[in-house]
């Protein structure tokens, strides 16, 4: 993380917290919000904090061009916003996979280019593309006030680990919010579920399953494989969960109303059940700015096929640049495709077997993550 656990806990979340509510008016307050978030980035990442600002003003401003009836130049400026957004990540975050595949297909031997990857990207990308994707859409109105574009893009509590806030779903916040006694101690709660969730299973479980993975093949045997398997599947869950409801925590205190991202992925019944529980606001995210723009499932069943395998491999892409990853997502895909075809209705029809299933497979796809 950015801030070490003890430097966020002990001083920066506590006095953005108080200045917060020492400042007198809304506008005021969430210029603290900006400047804090923006220092919360550049503690880490002091170079990157420029490359977040240039995505912001960029994204700015493809939203003020789109503020016309010229249905040819809305369309351009979203084609190019879009364009320069995707190929930022692609630079930062794809560059080297693409070397090194390029490297093994064709024997050459391309240097890396060893560019460090800027912490979050992913999702103040995932982000700045909400904003511009909606207000195309109509759904919202260009911002006036880059400031508040700013608030959106880089707010600290979800900017590293999310959950991934869509435009559409917060632009009333950002201009009009209340906080109450109750709603401070909400977030407060939620935000103690996260960090226990963190500390205290995540981190226990995760020697399990380092002890595990750091042994020779020869070493360990099933019961012990089983013991790794399980302990990271809890590892990743509890602590990904864990950051998401530190978020949501952080969010109600400042007033905003963040979506859920997580909703016990494990007590699941399918594959399908699963990814309805699972990183819901990256699941939402591609359906709505992904899956329904190719098609969904509106031009044929075998269009439907593509465009899910293609979700399925960008949400794995997503994860990391490395095609583990792809094939990670691509299993997904499998096992839905699966169901689709008949194993859904067994499923539904024996719940038991449904969950034993999930618990023998989740755990293995983790494996290849």
């Amino acid at each position: 993380m950015v801030f070490s656990s003890m430097t966020f806990l002990c001083v920066f979340f506590p006095v953005v917290f108080a200045l917060y509510y020492i400042l007198p008016g809304l506008r005021a307050r969430n210029v603290l919000l900006i400047l804090a978030s923006l220092l919360f980035y550049a503690y880490g990442e002091p170079a990157y904090v420029l490359l977040m600002i240039f995505s912001i003003v960029m994204n700015y401003f493809f939203g003020r061009m789109m503020n016309t009836r010229n249905a040819g130049l809305r369309k351009a400026a979203l084609l190019i916003a879009v364009v320069i957004n995707i190929g930022l990540l692609v630079v930062f975050k794809y560059t080297d996979m693409i070397l090194r595949t390029i490297n093994q297909l064709a024997g050459t031997q391309i240097p890396m280019t060893e560019i460090a990857l800027p912490i979050g990207i992913s999702f103040f990308t995932f982000q700045a593309l909400s904003y511009v994707i909606d207000v195309y859409r109509d759904e919202v109105q260009s911002q006036k006030s880059v400031f508040n574009v700013m608030l959106y893009v880089s707010f600290f509590p979800q900017l590293i680990a999310g959950p991934i806030v869509k435009y559409h779903d917060i632009q009333k916040q950002i201009e009009t919010r209340k906080t109450d006694v109750q709603e401070i101690a909400e977030g407060f709660r939620r935000f103690t579920i996260g960090l226990a969730k963190k500390v205290l299973i995540s981190n226990t479980v995760a020697i399990a399953a380092d002890g595990v993975f750091n042994s020779q093949i020869g070493e360990i045997n099933i019961v012990a494989a089983w013991i790794g398997a399980i302990s990271y599947m809890l590892q990743i869950y509890y602590d990904f969960s864990g950051y998401s409801d530190m978020a949501i925590g952080m969010g109600h205190m400042f007033g905003f109303h963040f979506q859920e991202n997580f909703n016990y992925p494990y007590i699941s019944a399918s594959i399908k059940e699963f990814w309805r529980r699972w990183h819901i606001s990256l699941s939402t995210w591609f359906k709505e700015y992904l899956y329904i723009p190719l098609g969904g499932n509106r031009k044929g069943k075998i269009r439907t096929c593509v465009n899910k395998m293609v979700v399925f491999s960008a949400t794995g892409l997503w994860h990391g640049a490395s095609w583990n990853f792809v094939c990670w997502g691509l299993l997904f895909f499998v096992l839905l495709t699966i169901e689709k075809l008949g194993l859904k209705n067994i499923l539904d029809k024996y719940p038991a077997l449904g969950h034993l299933y999930i618990i023998f497979i989740i755990p293995m796809s983790w494996m290849i993550f």
